[in-house]
């Protein structure tokens, strides 16, 4: 009877380890400086920010100077960002979700992976303008 305990306790604690494997703390990007050329203007970083995101699948909204929302839909999933820029520097931040399993802190580890490629894109983008 103890063996049969202690085994069920054990895959509960094993099941518990890996459903935590699928959240982790919310990957938001601060303050990231671009290498973009000294004359570039905020419609060259705006165009190229936009181009980063619908290269991924993003869509990308223009929300007011120096700030755009990203929305990335897959299957039932929806992440939804802010991103503030100027000629220099940009942020990401989370903003919303739809089937990710947010509750304040962490997010199913699969949106940072969404963010962490959005990111690298955008510098991929605005080193070239």
């Amino acid at each position: 009877m103890k063996s049969t305990a202690l085994k069920v306790v054990f895959l509960l604690v094993v099941g518990v380890a890996l459903g935590a494997c699928r959240a982790a703390p919310v990957y938001n990007v601060s303050s990231a400086t671009m290498a973009t050329p000294p004359n570039a203007s905020m419609e060259q970083v705006a165009g190229a920010i936009k181009r980063a995101g619908l290269g991924l699948g993003w869509q990308m909204i223009d929300k007011s100077p120096g700030e755009m929302e990203g929305r990335l839909n897959l299957r039932s999933h929806l992440a939804v960002v802010s991103i503030t820029y100027d000629t220099k520097k940009f942020s990401i931040f989370y903003k919303d979700s739809v089937d990710l399993k947010y509750d304040g802190t962490t997010i199913h580890k699969n949106y940072n992976g969404w963010v962490q490629n959005l990111e690298k894109a955008i510098l991929a983008q605005t080193a070239g303008l």
